[in-house]
């Protein structure tokens, strides 16, 4: 064997024994190896530089801590939800038991789970924001994930905000089952509320690799899809479609630029410039002249509690006079703790009882009744 030989043998061990992209909170490693160039580069440069690699501009992974502290406005960030965390509905067990994976992955990212949801300010202008993490089980979405976008999408819906979701994630989370595969309906169906109803300003910006059944769901639903250059971006695995097809794909397969030549995707933004972006984004929707305005139902932003639900049903039951307007202002009442209506409630034309209210028989010697909330005209349809 040559010297050369040797010397090249030794530089490919090395570049093998790095440590790849994948830096978590506390690891003390100072090197790290760009997955797509294989230069070795400096840790703390590379944070300094958004984690993009100086000698082929790839952008590696990056953790939602170092997206919130380079995206959101310093001192904006109020977090949302942060304590929910998964539990082990299916005892499911491989190698180990997921309870245990999800124990590891918890002290190593310090996360409950591969999300985080708040609200915060880009350039001065409120927004919602998710930001998934794949160094938490590779960004998997479990119950808790869905259940926290969800939350999120509502809360920006209440409060009219935009909403903005960072997706790198390997898909569906496969240790809760049938669980996880819910949450694409369940998100999805929020985010139908959040732009078809109320009108309102979501963007999803995908990064790498966006997979599985996070690309199936919230993440293609975007008004506009935004992704960072070379992202890996797809459903099924290049091999799966491969076999299945019986064809040889193209090299650029399932990248972010492929996606845009097929229309799939509406922009490409580099890390160092996605902050302006969104907010020059976000200025145009806002001040584009023929927008229409969202309508959400009056009736949708005070639910009955379960304890209300109770109260309500006891007093229809106990009540002698069964008058409707007298009823409807014992049942604002109960809702709002105020005497007098302003909202106007009792502006509703009454319906007959036999209507309003519909018994059921008996069931183990307790009377039900079925309260019917009379249709919502559309003058208390409010503006978002």
């Amino acid at each position: 064997m040559s010297i050369f030989s040797w010397i090249e043998d030794e530089k490919n061990l090395k570049l093998l024994n790095a440590p790849k992209s994948g830096h978590r909170p506390g690891d003390l490693s100072l090197w790290i190896r760009c997955e797509n160039c294989g230069v070795i580069l400096y840790i703390k440069h590379l944070q300094q530089n958004k984690r993009v690699c100086f000698g082929c501009n790839y952008h590696l992974q990056m953790n939602s801590i170092e997206r919130i502290e380079r995206f959101i406005d310093a001192g904006t960030w109020r977090p949302i939800n942060e304590t929910l965390s998964s539990c082990d509905p299916l005892k499911f067990k491989d190698q180990k038991k997921y309870s245990e994976r999800l124990k590891e992955s918890q002290e190593q990212t310090g996360l409950q789970d591969a999300i985080q949801t708040g609200t915060g300010f880009i350039e001065g202008i409120p927004i919602a924001v998710g930001i998934m993490d794949f160094t938490f089980m590779g960004g998997s979405m479990g119950s808790v994930v869905g259940e926290k976008i969800t939350r999120l999408i509502e809360y920006a819906t209440a409060q009219g905000l935009t909403l903005i979701i960072f997706c790198a994630s390997g898909g569906a989370r496969m240790q809760e089952g049938i669980l996880s595969l819910m949450q694409m309906a369940k998100i999805s169906a929020a985010l139908n509320a959040h732009q078809n109803t109320a009108k309102l300003l979501y963007i999803p910006i995908l990064t790498s690799p966006t997979t599985g059944g996070v690309t199936a769901s919230f993440a293609m639903l975007g008004d506009l899809i935004f992704a960072e250059p070379r992202a890996l971006i797809g459903f099924a695995g290049r091999r799966v479609i491969e076999q299945t097809l019986q064809e040889q794909l193209p090299k650029d397969f399932q990248t972010a630029e492929y996606l845009l030549h097929h229309g799939l995707i509406d922009l490409i933004v580099s890390r160092f410039f996605i902050k302006q972006a969104i907010a020059e984004t976000i200025i145009l929707y806002q001040q584009a002249p023929t927008k229409e305005l969202g309508l959400l139902a009056f009736k949708e932003r005070h639910r009955l509690t379960i304890s209300q639900e109770e109260q309500l049903r006891r007093l229809v039951e106990n009540s002698s006079n069964l008058n409707f307007s007298g009823l409807m202002k014992s049942f604002f009442h109960l809702v709002t703790g105020k005497k007098e209506e302003k909202t106007g409630l009792l502006k509703l034309k009454p319906l007959p009882f036999s209507k309003a209210f519909k018994k059921v028989p008996k069931v183990n010697k307790y009377k039900r009744v079925k309260f019917l909330i009379p249709k919502t005209p559309k003058s208390d349809i409010i503006d978002v």
